[in-house]
């Protein structure tokens, strides 16, 4: 079993402090950052940072929908982990200052793939597509907080 690892990154228009406060807001603004990818979101306790428990489905292709019950934390300034209870899948969030009034974000995502030829498929294909709905989210959260 092999790590895969899927990395994003956007720069934004609005300083870290305001888009790390709507990434944190899972009870408000995370709902309308998701896409069609995404369904049955819950928040289960909390809602803003660490100590949330959220529920979604993501799915990533027409045949595969992961069920996800992740726990928040906030380890570090500006930096959300969400753990998944039900698969290996950690994902964490990075806002940092890039220049005046402008963030960074970085989304990474690490799981424990599958082994032998689905596995292959799995470390050559699921980043890109994960790639690419944190793309959309990424952009959503450009849209709700550059002003």
């Amino acid at each position: 079993m092999a790590q895969v690892e899927a990395t994003t990154e956007r720069v934004i228009a609005a300083d870290a402090e305001t888009v790390f406060d709507a990434l944190a807001d899972y009870s408000d603004t995370r709902p309308k950052l998701l896409s069609e990818h995404f369904s049955e979101y819950e928040v289960r306790e909390g809602g803003d940072g660490g100590g949330t428990l959220v529920h979604w489905k993501l799915q990533a292709t027409s045949k595969r929908v992961r069920d996800c019950l992740l726990e928040v934390s906030e380890p570090t300034d500006g930096e959300l982990v969400e753990k998944d209870r039900n698969s290996s899948m950690v994902t964490t969030w990075r806002v940092t200052p890039a220049g005046e009034g402008k963030s960074r974000v970085v989304v990474t995502s690490v799981w424990n793939g599958a082994g032998g030829i689905g596995g292959f498929f799995e470390r050559t294909f699921a980043p890109k597509g994960l790639g690419r709905i944190y793309d959309t989210l990424l952009a959503n959260l450009a849209a709700q907080t550059e002003k």
